[in-house]
């Protein structure tokens, strides 16, 4: 029979038990949040998730899905792609067709990774962009950053704590345990592809241990990987928030984001979290949490980007440049994700005409000129590429031409005064202006003004793009 003593000490374990397992549990969300609560914080979660959940839709194609025609191949390994990119190419929105792609899906749990880059022509532009899975560019190797010269660059992982090792020309830093390191190397024309492939078999990756010449760590726990959502799905399912909270699992709290992701939380936004949808009203505020998300979205765009107030410059860079603007994140993703940082390359951008009209080559026929001495200021060169709508995908023509850049100027007429126009529709423009001309799809569709390595007047604003001006 139990004593009165040992009803008390049992009383005390099981409180202790109970209050170690509360503890050790996964913190849920809160149930003191109302229906408007949840509505704003959902509305603040999917801004913030978005890049996250669409990055992960990519990286899943490129590095996970073996049955996915954009496959790739595994993690912590060089693919290099053996000709531009085309409209067979979905995976990735406003792909560029001016340089060949290398990519590595970089997973940085047990081991940072080394790069190796090979010597090549001091005329060839390059540049390694490492991407975090924030869609944060946190920083460059290449051409403008690290030289043509070729280099040895270790990247690692927001755990890694070690020395620089001898023989390391720098080290770069992600703030989380997966990234996206994505090369570009320039094709000057057609018959340069085979250059490229040399320039490309000369970059390598391998583990830091197997650069060391000692014993690997022991192996990252294997990824229990879960399926992406499509485009259409990532807009309003509400299984967007199982991916985000699945993805953030890699991504460790930096300091500044830990009163929002306190306040995420709250409806079970998180690492490891579940969304809490625990009566109709709760989803309810969830779902138009997301509508507002994206009712925000169109009207930035149209008041701010549409009108030049904000520029693509704006939307792409580390976390300290873009100062955890989260809007402006989610519209550069949403307008071309993976762009690059505005040192390395500016995108102006074309979504309505000289009149603020968007741009609809059913209904119109456009032209874009530049002044003499007025083409695009660079270091490297420029391209003017087409894309359809909603897709932002490269547009399928009888000419394969899905752009035009300065390398193909040899071949472009010139006007009277030596200023250059290029002319954008449907049809052909006539024999005497086809070299010109920029085949568009058959109806509503948006363009993209490249500059790789901009010069100073390009950055600071003192060049203008000049307007895209509908024919009469």
């Amino acid at each position: 029979m139990l004593t009165k003593r040992d009803l008390l000490l049992r009383s005390a374990a099981l409180a202790a038990i109970t209050a170690a397992t509360m503890k050790s549990a996964p913190v849920s969300a809160q149930t003191d949040v109302t229906p408007t609560e949840a509505r704003a914080i959902a509305k603040e979660a999917y801004i913030y998730g978005f890049p996250i959940v669409d990055n992960y839709r990519i990286q899943h194609a490129y590095w996970v899905d073996r049955t996915n025609p954009e496959y790739k191949g595994g993690f912590n390994q060089v693919w290099n792609a053996s000709r531009l990119f085309s409209p067979a190419d979905t995976a990735i929105q406003t792909p560029n067709s001016d340089t060949l792609y290398s990519m590595i899906g970089a997973d940085l749990r047990a081991e940072p990774l080394v790069l190796t880059v090979p010597a090549m022509e001091k005329d060839r532009y390059f540049s390694i962009q490492f991407i975090d899975y924030y869609t944060f560019n946190f920083d460059y190797a290449g051409t403008r950053t690290t030289g043509n010269g070729g280099g040895t660059f270790l990247l690692a992982g927001p755990g890694w704590k070690g020395e620089t090792p001898k023989g390391i020309d720098k080290v770069f830093r992600s703030e989380t345990e997966l990234a996206f390191p994505a090369y570009r190397t320039q094709l000057f024309n057609p018959g340069d592809i085979e250059n490229v492939k040399k320039v490309q078999a000369g970059y390598r990756v391998q583990a830091l241990s197997a650069f060391l010449g000692q014993p690997a760590p022991k192996a990252a726990t294997a990824i229990d990987f879960i399926e992406p959502l499509t485009p259409d799905q990532e807009k309003a399912s509400l299984k967007f928030f199982t991916i985000l909270n699945f993805v953030l699992q890699f991504c460790p709290t930096v300091t500044s984001e830990t009163e929002l992701m306190a306040r995420f939380a709250r409806i079970g936004v998180g690492a490891g979290k579940t969304l809490n949808v625990n009566s109709p009203e709760m989803k309810a505020a969830i779902e138009q949490g997301m509508a507002d998300a994206w009712k925000e979205l169109q009207d930035f765009e149209r008041t701010e980007i549409n009108t030049g107030r904000v520029t693509p410059a704006n939307l792409f860079g580390t976390r300290e440049f873009l100062k955890n603007n989260y809007l402006n994140r989610w519209t550069g993703v949403v307008l071309g994700i993976y762009a690059n940082s505005k040192a390395e390359a500016l995108y102006p951008i074309y979504r309505v005409d000289a009149a603020g009209d968007k741009l609809d080559a059913s209904k119109n026929r456009y032209v874009l000129r530049f002044a003499p001495g007025q083409l695009p200021p660079v270091n490297a060169f420029w391209s003017l590429t087409m894309y359809d709508l909603p897709q932002s995908l490269l547009v399928a023509n009888p000419l394969n031409r899905y752009l035009i850049n300065s390398p193909m100027l040899p071949n472009l007429k010139l006007d009277a005064d030596g200023g250059l126009t290029i002319y954008i529709q449907r049809e052909s423009p006539g024999a005497d202006k086809e070299a010109n001309w920029l085949p568009a799809p058959k109806d509503l569709f948006w363009t993209a003004l490249r500059l790789y390595w901009p010069k100073e007047e390009a950055v600071d604003g003192k060049w203008k793009h000049p307007p895209l001006n509908r024919v009469t």
